[in-house]
């Protein structure tokens, strides 16, 4: 186990990365060079919780990671087939099994920024934690209705925004252009080893670049 920093600059596809459930291509969005990821047509026409909705959808970066400090700068927008219900979800996966059946990830819903001045209580979901498959967003949110495991933000769709995790067994702090807005000592996981994933959810059409890992890997 040794103390690593990795930066994937994600101008193109980084060696080994696995699309999963996600269509990626490089693309430059307000001068920036990146990679765009959004779902595929046959996901986006799937069913809800079981096709989409804080379900594996991701690139998957080839990655051993278990604690540490991730960061990305993310753009995030809507499609033109996006469903009323989206909000731009886009964010970091992270400790993703073999099979892609347990992950835990952190996503944005810029649409919910407080830049777009949402009613209440939207202004207050636009981050999210959940731990798949057991605490998605919707159990999450029904046995912790003051909002644990979700926060405003000062954010708004179409920006760059930067995303950092720092992560330590069941801890997990959440930055957002360099803002605390989670704080958790207790998230639903122990700490294992897993890939790291750009996550994107129905409706978005999100662009990463300037991925960065500091961590203990294997």
């Amino acid at each position: 186990m040794t103390t690593k920093s990795i930066t994937y600059p994600l101008n193109t596809l980084p060696e080994g990365a696995i699309p999963y459930g996600v269509a990626v291509n490089p693309g430059t969005i307000e001068g920036r060079q990146a990679l765009r990821v959004t779902l595929t047509d046959e996901i986006s026409k799937g069913e809800p919780t079981i096709d989409f909705i804080d379900m594996p959808t991701f690139l998957i970066i080839p990655t051993d990671f278990k604690n540490g400090t991730i960061s990305v700068d993310l753009f995030s927008q809507l499609r033109k087939d996006a469903p009323d219900y989206a909000r731009g979800f886009a964010g970091l996966a992270y400790r993703i099994n073999a099979n892609q059946d347990f992950f835990e990830a952190v996503y944005l819903r810029p649409l919910n920024g407080l830049k777009v001045n949402p009613a209440p209580p939207r202004d207050q979901r636009a981050i999210q934690y959940f731990c798949y498959p057991n605490w998605k967003f919707d159990r999450l949110r029904e046995e912790y209705p003051d909002g644990d495991f979700e926060a405003g933000a000062p954010i708004g769709p179409s920006e760059w925004i930067n995303l950092r995790l720092n992560i330590d067994e069941n801890n997990l702090t959440v930055f957002v252009d360099d803002v605390e807005c989670i704080s958790l000592n207790q998230t639903k996981a122990e700490g294992t080893y897993g890939k790291i994933g750009l996550f994107v959810d129905i409706g978005t059409e999100a662009y990463f670049c300037n991925l960065k890992i500091d961590a203990d890997l294997r």
